[in-house]
């Protein structure tokens, strides 16, 4: 039985995290709230898996402001995952220190490594990571990185979901690799 080539997968990640109309309580800070990935194969061109983790804030709650942007309550969130288990589970069930990874700017990973050091939680993805707008932004000439929403006007390609939605916009990030890969210049992410 012939098989075909060796599927070459990458996680795509987008995160929403609490957030305010301005500066947050006293006290409070900046969380993951919701996890999106996406695993795309970069041989075959296709999403092949969609996957939202919710993670349950443990040093702040989630604002009128906050539900109104991303849709999240807190009650939702509160039946999510501690921070550390969500970790060991992008670990453990989705490869994430093995797997070459991928987000819309530099946010999600900044993100994740504040809140590991301040937790203390080990860091769970490897260090191939690209910052998706860089080589969108090369291979359409374009002077200024765009916003993901802005990004898909640019490539032609529809937003599907709730802009703002972890899950939704980890989706849209991940057609958007996929143009940029079909246009021959998404960077080599194999060791």
């Amino acid at each position: 039985m012939e098989t075909g080539p060796e599927p070459e997968l990458l996680n795509v990640i987008d995160i929403e995290a609490t957030c305010w109309d301005g500066q947050p309580p006293p006290g409070a800070v900046s969380e993951i709230i919701e996890i999106g990935l996406t695993v795309v194969d970069l041989r075959s061109a296709e999403r092949v898996a969609r996957h939202r983790i919710l993670v349950r804030p443990a040093r702040s709650t989630v604002s009128a402001f906050c539900t109104e942007l991303t849709g999240l309550t807190q009650a939702e969130v509160g039946t999510g995952l501690p921070f550390a288990d969500a970790c060991r589970l992008l670990a453990a069930e989705h490869r994430a220190g093995a797997r070459p990874w991928a987000s819309w700017g530099d946010y999600d990973r900044n993100q994740f490594t504040r809140q590991c050091r301040a937790t203390g939680t080990p860091y769970p993805f490897g260090h191939r990571h690209t910052n998706a707008k860089i080589p969108f932004t090369a291979s359409h000439g374009l002077r200024k990185r765009p916003g993901m929403a802005q990004a898909l006007k640019v490539a032609g390609l529809p937003l599907e979901g709730r802009h703002h939605s972890g899950a939704d916009d980890a989706w849209n990030i991940a057609a958007l690799i996929l143009e940029v890969a079909a246009r021959g210049a998404w960077p080599e992410t194999t060791t």
